[in-house]
């Protein structure tokens, strides 16, 4: 395998979709205590979501909780239970372009401020002729680590 110039540092968040947040919401918060940190809604995404937390500190993994603004529309962000896995990397520029060279697949959009104000792109859940590498199924957000999660991540490994 040829030198990664990048490192993914560990989960950032999982999405988690439904026709109601509010069944969601039910056991995510209610029964298994995660705190409700915010609330993003997007017409052009096709999504509300209360984005939810676990943990504290550069260690902090968001839980999404997911309904489609219009259940008729596309993307349909509730007809995949697990929506997506969102991962922490530490050069998300270096990441894309290495990757791309690679023949990993991306979903169009490109990089973008995601719903929690970092950087963040997709990779395509299935592979085609050009890309041939996609993510077999699982929609996979990259997600730019801010520099406190970087250094708190190479301290484990030191």
């Amino acid at each position: 395998m040829p030198y990664r110039p990048f490192k993914i540092l560990g989960i950032q968040q999982i999405a988690i979709g439904g026709v109601s947040k509010q069944k969601l919401r039910t056991l995510w918060v209610d029964m298994l205590g995660l705190d409700v940190t915010g609330n993003f809604v997007s017409e052009r995404e096709n999504v509300d979501e209360d984005i939810c937390a676990m943990g504290s500190g550069p260690f902090k993994v968001e839980v999404d909780l997911m309904q489609p603004v219009d259940p008729d529309k596309k993307p349909a962000v509730h007809t995949t239970p697990l929506n997506h896995v969102g991962l922490w990397v530490d050069d998300l520029p270096r990441a894309v372009e290495w990757l791309t060279a690679q023949g990993v697949r991306f979903a169009p959009g490109g990089i973008r401020k995601g719903a929690a104000g970092y950087d963040i792109t997709f990779l395509h859940p299935k592979g085609n002729d050009e890309f041939p590498i996609g993510a077999e199924g699982v929609l996979i957000e990259l997600v730019q680590a801010p520099s406190e999660v970087i250094e708190a991540f190479s301290r484990l490994n030191t």
